[in-house]
């Protein structure tokens, strides 16, 4: 009886300091799974590919406050700030800071008010949101958006 006591007794005292650890570390943001680079999405993905071709171009890049896209018209990745993410049942859904902003509407040319540049986004329903499907431990798809057809895969 006095062990079983003794055991309470060790048991509630760790209590109060393994919740302050715990209270202590930074929680992970909802997209951590993604951080890194992915590559596909524009192209189905090679066999052959090995990890220093994926590393050297990949399609999308994920940090803590930014998603990199690449292009094929584009030489440079489009940057997107991540204003929240959150996770769904299937992934993460993103919504970013808004892209072109309506002051490129204000620049008149020579016939008078030009017309905005289109929204940078990845070819989804809402340039401002991008929903993430988790296929696999290393692979992802974009639902519905058309700039990215295919599924991409983790960089090695």
């Amino acid at each position: 009886m006095r062990r079983v006591a003794f055991c309470l007794i060790i048991a509630v005292l760790a209590i109060p300091g393994a919740v302050e650890r715990a209270a202590s570390q930074p929680a992970a943001p909802p997209h951590a799974w993604l951080f890194g680079s992915w590559t596909g999405g524009l192209f189905p993905v090679s066999s052959s590919m090995t990890a220093e071709m994926c590393r050297a171009q990949p399609t999308v890049i994920f940090t803590r406050d930014v998603v990199l896209r690449a292009s094929l018209i584009e030489s440079s990745y489009t940057q997107r700030g991540v204003e929240t993410a959150r996770s769904t049942p299937a992934g993460t859904e993103f919504h970013f800071m808004p892209g072109a902003s309506a002051l490129g509407a204000l620049d008149a040319g020579l016939l008078g008010r030009q017309p905005p540049p289109p929204q940078v986004g990845f070819g989804c329903e809402n340039p401002d949101v991008l929903h993430v499907q988790r296929r696999g431990e290393n692979e992802i798809s974009f639902p519905g958006c058309r700039d990215f057809p295919e599924p991409l895969v983790r960089c090695p």
